[in-house]
């Protein structure tokens, strides 16, 4: 069974950086699309980052030009590098394929704080 595990969150102030990681068990990333997600206190998750499997990428309209995923297939891991936060990308980020399907299950996430 994959496992995905999200890790570098953080309390980071308006403006800053950080950068998360997102290591699976199995050897997916070859064959899916990857993408992080979000969550934020009463809202709905939502996708905000994809890299296909030949490295394409695509971004949501609130984080693009700020927020930047790769991925290294080799360590089965993917990134999101993010600059300038704000504070509306406080939420919980999770990474998984892109769509997500019921085979591989949801990681408990990495908190994102963004607060001064």
């Amino acid at each position: 069974q994959v496992q995905l595990v999200e890790s570098g969150g953080g309390l980071v102030q308006p403006g800053g950086s950080l950068r998360l990681s997102c290591a699976a068990s199995g050897s997916i990333f070859a064959i899916y699309a990857m993408g992080w997600y979000r969550q934020a206190p009463g809202k709905q998750r939502e996708l905000v980052a994809t890299i296909t499997s030949g490295g394409l990428t695509n971004y949501a309209d609130s984080v693009k030009g700020r927020f930047t995923i790769s991925r290294d297939n080799a360590k089965n891991t993917v990134y999101l590098q993010m600059n300038s936060l704000k504070p509306e990308d406080t939420a919980v980020y999770y990474c998984n394929v892109v769509p997500p399907v019921r085979a591989i299950s949801w990681g408990k996430g990495t908190l994102v704080t963004v607060s001064a």
